[in-house]
């Protein structure tokens, strides 16, 4: 559940501040009114989750994982709940997370629960980490399910880290190739070009055609490439153009079979994960389904979700969606089989990660000597039309 960030004034007209908890701003709105309060802002986020503008900060994973890890040492060591919230507010370094426990251990004093007070900072606590954490409250292993989210929230970073790090050569090979071929069509090619004279070849005229439209409309060029991204970046987060991007994502050729290993990973890591830590099936798929990543498997969990709350198969759907490989279908029916399915779940992540980032590397080993042919083959091209003039003139 959302939390919504108030300035309100009471009867006696003073200046009320808070954080509420509600399912939508008009929720929120009519609790204040609720309460006598008259409202003057309602923003949603708490207090620590809204930075400069009102734009949200969010925690890192890794300071999360850190978080979590000496939260759940310090329970182990009999450190009451409280104690522990004020070690880790003066020991973290994230100005963030610091805002975000200030906020928790007071919530925590005043007779909340430990989830109650973190669901109402989305930025810093996933519904899948609130979950556990209400799991591990009710069932009286907290420091084991801290532990769990420690280890999943790196494993997770870790996958992450490596699909970017590994984009990340490519990225800079592609933008200084590109910078290269301009910078020898706007400033290399028009020197060279007023030692050339008499009839020219096509490919020479060709090159100095990019040399004269780039230098005459380079500025416009540029604009209109800003403006195309920022354009297709804003239909891309809408609905549609999620579906669309998401759909060309998983039938993308070599790409494609990585991207929706990468999606089922996470599916199966998020739903092991939970269903271990005691969180129900129906609520557990739920989150997955939140937490997915993609929507075309947001769909299939979506399905799978009403397949399960008739009392069918989870694996069933899975298989006739054509998404999920048949080796993993039939684990996780094995696993609904032997009421194992939250550990087969997660030995699927741990297997497929695996695999998965083996296959990252050696698509990352064949984009990189492409990149370079292209790179190669453009400067060539201009290299051969500044040449053929040249060994013309000799030649006559």
């Amino acid at each position: 559940m959302p939390s919504f960030t108030y300035v309100a004034r009471n009867i006696q007209g003073q200046t009320v501040t808070g954080v509420l908890a509600a399912d939508s701003q008009q929720q929120a709105l009519r609790t204040l009114d609720d309460q006598a309060l008259f409202p003057v802002e309602v923003r949603e986020g708490g207090k620590a989750s809204v930075g400069v503008g009102g734009k949200k900060r969010k925690v890192g994973g890794g300071a999360a994982a850190v978080f979590y890890a000496q939260f759940a040492d310090l329970l182990r060591a009999g450190v009451p709940a409280l104690r522990s919230l004020d070690v880790l507010f003066k020991q973290t370094h994230n100005a963030v997370l610091k805002e975000v426990l200030k906020e928790v251990r007071e919530d925590l004093a005043s007779g909340q629960t430990l989830g109650d007070a973190m669901e109402k900072h989305p930025n810093a606590f996933p519904p899948l980490h609130v979950a556990m954490i209400k799991a591990g409250e009710k069932g009286g292993f907290l420091e084991e399910v801290l532990a769990r989210i420690a280890v999943f929230t790196e494993r997770q970073n870790e996958l992450k880290n490596k699909v970017l790090g590994s984009m990340l050569y490519p990225a800079v090979l592609a933008f200084v190739g590109i910078g290269i071929i301009v910078f020898l069509l706007t400033v290399v090619v028009p020197q060279v070009r007023g030692f050339l004279k008499g009839d020219l070849p096509v490919l020479t005229q060709i090159v100095f055609a990019m040399c004269d439209f780039l230098q005459e409309n380079g500025l416009y060029v540029g604009i209109g490439v800003f403006a195309l991204l920022g354009l297709t970046i804003a239909f891309l987060q809408s609905p549609t153009g999620r579906l669309m991007r998401d759909r060309a994502i998983l039938k993308a050729p070599v790409v494609g079979n990585i991207f929706t290993l990468v999606a089922i990973c996470r599916f199966c890591r998020i739903l092991g994960t939970l269903l271990k830590n005691g969180v129900p099936i129906l609520q557990s798929l739920k989150i997955a389904q939140d937490s997915a990543g993609n929507v075309i498997l947001e769909e299939v969990i979506e399905t799978s979700t009403e397949s399960v709350r008739k009392g069918a198969s989870l694996s069933k759907p899975l298989g006739n969606s054509g998404l999920f490989p048949f080796d993993i279908v039939d684990m996780i029916a094995i696993g609904e089989e032997s009421n194992n399915l939250d550990n087969v779940l997660v030995t699927i992540a741990d297997s497929y990660e695996a695999r998965t980032a083996r296959k990252i590397d050696l698509a990352i080993r064949m984009l990189e000597p492409l990149l370079l042919v292209c790179m190669a083959g453009v400067v060539a091209v201009i290299a051969i039309a500044l040449l053929l003039p040249i060994l013309t003139m000799s030649a006559g």
